[in-house]
């Protein structure tokens, strides 16, 4: 059998095994059979229903939504830079969404707002690079790299200077909101469609997307518009990032890795590339999440410094291996 369709299949089944696993432990371990009836909506255990659908279920699908959609979106990032360093956060996307949820913060505002200005900021700083990149010049990779990682430097400084006139007792938040934090994610629907929407929006682009990594001239010559390529890849790239940073804050490593892991086992074949790092993604911080709030439970660690523990030491086994 084709070792990408092996691959596939071994992700198709995991993702559901990592969902299970998210929803059953935790402070409270929550058996399989009163995990399934609780699923099934039955009361007869109060605990675990509770648990299960007010708790659990809404932070363990923002958790896989959250994954795929950085994995996908650093995916297209890498093509669309042609920078195997592009991850969903290098054009500053993230910067602005963390700036609004700062100011927010300090203004005493609540969830809800939160996390919509944080998704307005996310978009502000998104319109500003592409703004830029196409002003006064011809587009190229390294002018929307260039710009991104100055924007992203600028709203940098912008948050150091928030979190220097913060009062202590907001600190702690406001660190937990940059590091990467799940808890306040209780709304998965929206991520869900976003990630749905944008897999599908991806797969369409599959062809393209490997033509325009052998070069813009052979894929216009093969009829594809590579201008008109470019757009939509930033785009919807940059939308998948304001979404799942609205809903998680920043989480690194995720966007960065996950489609390089996949590049060194299977290939860089976008038909299989694109579908297969949501499917990681998701499972990966799927895991990591109920990790981070189950190890040191009832404290909670934050999920951004365990994507990058657990995933770096297998990303380099990995490296080693393919070198």
């Amino acid at each position: 059998m084709n070792r990408r369709l092996l691959i596939a299949l071994f992700l198709l089944a995991a993702a559901p095994l990592s969902l299970w696993y998210a929803l059953s432990q935790g402070s409270v371990n929550i058996g399989a059979a009163e995990l399934w009836r609780a699923l099934l909506g039955h009361r007869d255990n109060a605990t675990a229903y509770l648990v299960i659908h007010e708790l659990r279920l809404p932070r363990v699908l923002s958790a896989f939504a959250v994954g795929g959609m950085l994995a996908l979106s650093g995916a297209l990032l890498q093509v669309l830079l042609r920078n195997p360093l592009a991850d969903p956060y290098v054009l500053g996307v993230s910067g602005g969404a963390a700036v609004a949820v700062l100011l927010s913060m300090l203004a005493g505002l609540g969830a809800g707002w939160l996390q919509a200005n944080a998704f307005v900021g996310a978009l502000f700083s998104m319109f500003i690079v592409f703004g830029l990149s196409r002003a006064g010049a011809a587009w190229t990779q390294n002018r929307l790299l260039l710009t991104g990682v100055v924007v992203a430097a600028g709203w940098g400084a912008v948050i150091s200077l928030i979190l220097s006139v913060t009062p202590a007792s907001q600190i702690h938040g406001m660190l937990f909101w940059l590091i990467g934090d799940l808890s306040t994610a209780t709304q998965p629907v929206a991520g869900i469609i976003i990630l749905l929407t944008g897999l599908a929006v991806a797969w369409w682009l599959a062809r393209p997307l490997n033509l325009l990594m052998r070069g813009e001239n052979i894929a216009s010559i093969l009829g594809e518009n590579p201008a008109r390529l470019r757009s939509v890849v930033y785009l919807l790239a940059s939308l998948l990032t304001a979404m799942a940073v609205t809903l998680a804050g920043s989480i690194g490593f995720v966007g960065l890795v996950i489609p390089h892991i996949l590049r060194l086992v299977g290939g860089s074949d976008h038909r299989f590339l694109l579908p297969t790092s949501v499917l990681l993604g998701g499972g990966f911080l799927t895991v990591a999440d109920t990790l981070a709030r189950s190890w040191a439970a009832p404290a909670q660690l934050p999920v951004g410094v365990l994507t990058a523990l657990l995933g770096v030491p297998v990303f380099l086994f990995l490296l080693v291996r393919a070198r």
